[in-house]
């Protein structure tokens, strides 16, 4: 009964990232990113529980790659296409009423399919990560949403033009597209254990996450995610 139990976890992943997909067609992308942030706590506890009850498989991570596709690669170009067709400074090309650069959002998609790729095929990526994660780049752009009704709520003109900007987003997949598929090292979240000795980073990372979330809310998440990237960056460099 156990084996069973990560591939339970690893499914609900694949269903709260399927529920994101349905609420991002229908424009409501704060619940959309919100159903991205459930399959990344998903994501985080079906690897732990393999390790821990001994559960690994074959089939688990085959379906921990299709899960992340969906939950990871395809939910948040949806939220990035919706984002983009809101925008008013996009080349203007319709086709069956659609924004045709709009539809660019899924190279986010694209690229992290092939990230998934390379992950499956490099037995080297057992402890740290060599290029960004999907799901730190799907929450990346899960938090583009929540940043923006934040800054609606609060007037922040210069932020909701910074993320009303077609361009603006378009470099960002292409920038984040690009980390997907790089050789950069960067450092990985998931805890093996929860013991200090051996995950001291990732509790002092996962601490200024959260005091960074509780000064700023919504709009640490973006931050939050480059700050993880620069961190890693500049760890791997002292290492070596």
């Amino acid at each position: 009964m156990k084996k069973h139990i990560p591939n339970l976890v690893t499914s609900l992943n694949l269903f709260s990232g399927s529920i994101s997909i349905v609420f991002a067609f229908g424009g409501n992308l704060e619940l959309a990113a919100w159903f991205i942030g459930l399959a990344a706590v998903f994501d985080f506890f079906d690897g732990m529980l393999a390790r821990l009850l001994n559960a690994r498989s074959a089939i688990g991570l085959q379906l921990d790659s299709l899960a992340d596709m969906i939950s990871f690669g395809f939910a948040p170009a949806v939220i990035v296409f919706q984002l983009m067709e809101k925008t008013l400074n996009q080349p203007f090309l319709i086709w069956y009423n659609i924004h045709v650069f709009s539809l660019l959002a899924f190279i986010i998609t694209v690229f992290s399919a092939l990230r998934l790729a390379k992950f499956n095929i490099d037995d080297g990526q057992t402890v740290n990560f060599i290029g960004l994660p999907t799901p730190a780049n799907a929450l990346f752009f899960a938090s583009l949403p929540l940043a923006l009704t934040q800054a609606d709520t609060t007037g922040a003109a210069e932020i909701q033009n910074l993320l009303s900007n077609y361009w603006i987003l378009l470099a960002l997949v292409i920038l984040f597209s690009g980390l997907l598929v790089s050789n950069i090292p960067l450092f990985s979240m998931k805890f093996k254990n929860f013991k200090w000795s051996d995950n001291s980073l990732r509790y002092i990372l996962l601490f200024s996450f959260i005091l960074l979330f509780v000064l700023f809310s919504f709009y640490s998440l973006p931050l939050i995610i480059i700050l993880y990237i620069l961190l890693s960056i500049l760890f791997f460099r002292k290492e070596r």
